[in-house]
C-alpha cells in the first residue's frame, strides 16, 4: 500500500482546457510530476506555459479537465483553497508590494500549512534580502525582487511551487545565482513546476521537460535526452 500511495503524482494534469473571455488558449494539456521532482514547461511565446500555470493555480476563471494534487481534485476549486492544500505561485511579473519593505514583503502571504521555512531560514537561504530588509520592495535590483518574490511563497508551507520565467531579464551571474537557489530549494525537497523560456538555464536544474506548442504539451524529454536531442529542441523553441 505504501508502494501505491509513494507512486501516485503529486501533481497530475489531464485534458485541462483555459479560456481568456471567448479565447481558447490550453487545448488539453496534460503532464504529470512526482514528489520532490523539478520539472519544466518549455516552449515558444504564446504557447500556453504561464496560462497552465494559472490554470493549475486556479487563478483562470474559465478551465475544464482534472488537476488532482496529492490525488485530490482540484479543477472546481478557487484559487484560495487550492493555495491552502500547498501550491504556491511566484508571478512573472513578481508582484512586489511598493509600499511595503523587504521584510514587510515576506511576512504578508499568509501560512497555509505547516512546514513552511522561518524567516531566519529565508534571509540564510537569500543573505541579499536580509541586508536589505528595511528597504522599499521596488527599489531592489531585478535580481533582488526575484529572490523576494521567491522567497515571499516559502513561508507559506507550500510544497509545490510554481515558477514562472524566474530568470527573465536578469544578467548571466543572477541567472546562475537563481538557478543555485532553485536547487538548493529541490535539495530541501520542495516540487518544483517552472516555466522557463531559457532552455539551456532549464536544462541545467530540471529533472524533466515538457515542450508546449499551441495549447498542447507534443513532447517530454528527461535532462538526459536534451543532450542527445539539441536539434529537435531547438526546432520546438524558435531558436
Amino acid at each position: 500500500m505504501a508502494d501505491t500511495v509513494q507512486n501516485i503524482p503529486l501533481l497530475k494534469v489531464k485534458g485541462l482546457q483555459a479560456w481568456y473571455g471567448e479565447s481558447h488558449i490550453l487545448h488539453g494539456v496534460g503532464f504529470e510530476i512526482g514528489r520532490g521532482e523539478l520539472v519544466t514547461l518549455l516552449g515558444r511565446n504564446g504557447a500556453g506555459k504561464t496560462t497552465t500555470l494559472k490554470s493549475v493555480m486556479g487563478i483562470v476563471e474559465k478551465r475544464t479537465g482534472s488537476v488532482t494534487f496529492e490525488n485530490r481534485e482540484t479543477i472546481s476549486q478557487p484559487s484560495d483553497a487550492i493555495a491552502r492544500q500547498g501550491l504556491a505561485y511566484c508571478p512573472e511579473e513578481r508582484g512586489i508590494f511598493s509600499s511595503l519593505n523587504v521584510e514587510e514583503n515576506l511576512l504578508l502571504p499568509p501560512v497555509v500549512r505547516p512546514g513552511g521555512m522561518s524567516l531566519a531560514e529565508i534571509y540564510q537561504l537569500f543573505p541579499n534580502l536580509q541586508e536589505r530588509r528595511r528597504s522599499q520592495g521596488t527599489k531592489l535590483s531585478g535580481g533582488e525582487q526575484q529572490m523576494l518574490a521567491i522567497g515571499r511563497i516559502l513561508r507559506t508551507g507550500a510544497s509545490l511551487l510554481l515558477l514562472d520565467e524566474p530568470t527573465e531579464g536578469l544578467a548571466p551571474v543572477i541567472v546562475q545565482r537563481i538557478g543555485e537557489i532553485i536547487r538548493q530549494l529541490k535539495a530541501r525537497g520542495f516540487t518544483i513546476l517552472l516555466v522557463e523560456q531559457n532552455f539551456r538555464f532549464a536544462a541545467t536544474v530540471a529533472d524533466r521537460h515538457y515542450i508546449m506548442e499551441d495549447g498542447h504539451v507534443v513532447d517530454v524529454m528527461t535532462a538526459d535526452d536534451v543532450t542527445r536531442s539539441m536539434d529537435k529542441l531547438q526546432a520546438y523553441l524558435g531558436v
